[in-house]
């Protein structure tokens, strides 16, 4: 699955949560490259793309090699979340319903 989220937080500090979020998952780092990463585990694989969106924002970039609505792609959500607290330390997360 494909996935994005927009956020004021620097590129260098979404990597940087990057490294710790999905190593503490159980996803060993497998490649690095320019503002990317790669990782693999037992959840499977994911590459995330950092980059500059619009002057001020940095879009996050993430894909799966899962399909449909798998754990891995919902710790990728958690971890949008974790990227939202990092802008704002007061956020909570709130149910859509």
């Amino acid at each position: 699955m494909r996935h994005y989220h927009r956020t004021h937080v620097t590129a260098d500090s979404v990597l940087s949560l990057a490294d710790t979020y999905f190593a503490k998952l159980g996803l060993a780092l497998s490649g690095t490259a320019d503002r990317s990463r790669t990782f693999a585990g037992p959840l499977g694989a994911l590459t995330l793309r950092v980059g500059s969106e619009g002057g001020h924002y940095t879009r996050i970039d993430v894909d799966t090699d899962q399909m449909g609505e798998s754990r891995l792609d919902r710790n990728v959500k958690r971890f949008f979340v974790q990227v939202h607290r990092a802008a704002d330390s007061t956020y909570t997360l709130q149910a859509a319903y």
